[in-house]
């Protein structure tokens, strides 16, 4: 449309030319070779268009000539290109639905020709793979780790070979060197969180949650919360050699969550070898108050080496408070009451909880009262409930339980919250009665009903025999 408009005006400038030469008319003198031409100014104009758009023509005709050969290069070369990526194409998609032999007939058109083109070793690779040639697989990713546009793309291949191979090192490396070029890659971080898992690095583990958290990978209260876990699990591994980094770990995991029980026991331990025993104090009742955890309550009892059975069990009492509600305080003050040897105090504290099923740890703790009051048969009766209680609480992680606290599930390998609770007990499979007519009236009633066979007369020579004789 605006070539079109262009054309229109030009003809209209032409035209408002010739006019404004026919109001001025005049004439052209031209002596050439001995000879005189006279014209009229409008003929000269006309006749100096014509020779111009002839010498235009005449031009453009000898410079496609002069380009024709490279013009029939360039046109072959097209079409050459144009097959090409036709085959690439073509190739990819018979890549994708796992036609090997078409992916690889059209890998090899499409390298001869495009050899600078990234997505040719990408067809080339998946082809390799339907034929299962790791050779080739390994060979068309390091080609494209070569170049800037596949590079992450063949250090994830590489990956997934070194992953195939059991060459974890090699694999982590690959995984490194791309969250390098991008750290917000979803596959390269979680497979370096894997092998940091696998491997029991926590410190590095933790730090890759960091960078997820940061690049968005992760919502930042996933990211906290699982980085607290690590750090807990590092400061648990380093707490017998390096004692001061595991205290600092502690402390940060528990101001990531302060209802985690093994870095609040890690960092009361450590303080109380270091003989800060009021910091470790107050951090395992800060614990305790969200946390409840036998450990928790025997490390307050020992937070103090020279303290007598009474001195503990005080402590106790007062980290626990009231309990009546509270299971693992009652658990945790009628154990210290136990070593003190105040037995009536552990009954009390133990009393409302012994109603129902209580937990296998009461009935053996109340038998163990029992015991030392000198009541045998009453100790043997609670061993005999404690046989068949509910059972104790354990760590508890995707429903497998363990005595150990763990970072990671033990099912799926991925970092996850341990929780300190009973294990899930087996379903119990009623036993049904036999159906009897007594149970059920309608049966009961259509028995009576229903007419009785009689029997019939035998004839003489049938040696068969009574129903009385089977009964009998």
């Amino acid at each position: 449309m605006i070539k079109l408009i262009w054309r229109l005006a030009l003809l209209i400038v032409v035209g408002l030319a010739f006019a404004w030469l026919a109001d001025r008319p005049g004439t052209v003198n031209i002596k050439w070779m001995g000879r005189d031409i006279e014209m009229s100014v409008m003929v000269a104009a006309a006749v100096l268009a014509v020779t111009l758009a002839a010498l235009y023509f005449i031009w453009q005709f000898v410079s496609r000539l002069w380009r024709s050969p490279r013009t029939a290069r360039e046109y072959w070369r097209f079409r050459k290109h144009k097959k090409a990526y036709e085959s690439l194409s073509r190739g990819l998609i018979a890549a994708s639905a796992g036609d090997a032999q078409s992916a690889g007939r059209h890998a090899a058109t499409a390298v001869s020709t495009l050899q600078n083109e990234p997505l040719v070793n990408v067809l080339a690779a998946q082809a390799a793979q339907l034929k299962g040639d790791r050779t080739a697989v390994k060979r068309a990713f390091e080609d494209m780790s070569k170049h800037t546009e596949t590079e992450v793309l063949g250090l994830r291949g590489l990956f997934n070979e070194a992953k195939l191979a059991s060459d974890f090192a090699t694999a982590a490396a690959l995984a490194e060197k791309a969250l390098a070029l991008n750290p917000r890659l979803a596959w390269a971080s979680a497979a370096m969180l894997q092998i940091q898992s696998t491997r029991k690095d926590w410190a590095g583990a933790a730090m890759t949650i960091a960078n997820q958290g940061k690049s968005g990978l992760m919502a930042k209260d996933e990211a906290n919360r699982k980085r607290a876990i690590l750090l807990a699990a590092e400061a648990l591994k380093v707490e017998d050699s390096d004692t001061r980094r595991a205290l600092s770990l502690a402390q940060e995991a528990l101001t990531l969550n302060p209802a985690l029980v093994p870095a609040a026991l890690v960092a009361g331990r450590t303080q109380i070898a270091a003989g800060n025993t009021r910091k470790a104090l107050r951090a395992l009742r800060e614990t305790w108050s969200r946390a409840p955890h036998p450990e928790l309550a025997e490390t307050v009892a020992n937070a103090k080496s020279d303290s007598d059975t009474e001195e503990r069990f005080e402590r106790v009492r007062d980290l626990v408070g009231t309990t009546d509600e509270n299971l693992e305080g009652a658990v945790a003050l009628a154990r210290a009451a136990v070593v003190a040897r105040r037995f009536d105090v552990a009954r009390k504290t133990l009393a409302p909880h012994c109603e129902g099923q209580p937990q296998s740890r009461i009935c053996a703790l109340m038998a163990q009262i029992e015991e030392a009051t000198d009541d045998k048969g009453r100790s043997r009766e609670w061993l005999a409930r404690a046989l068949n209680a509910p059972r104790d609480p354990m760590w508890v992680a995707d429903g497998v339980a363990s005595p150990r606290w763990t970072p990671v599930s033990p099912v799926t390998g991925e970092i996850i919250a341990c929780e300190w609770k009973a294990p899930y007990e087996p379903i119990a499979i009623p036993e049904f009665a036999p159906v009897t007519p007594a149970a059920v009236p309608a049966l009961a009633s259509a028995q009576q009903t229903q007419p009785q066979p009689q029997s019939l007369p035998r004839p003489p020579d049938d040696p068969g025999t009574d129903a009385d004789e089977l009964r009998g």
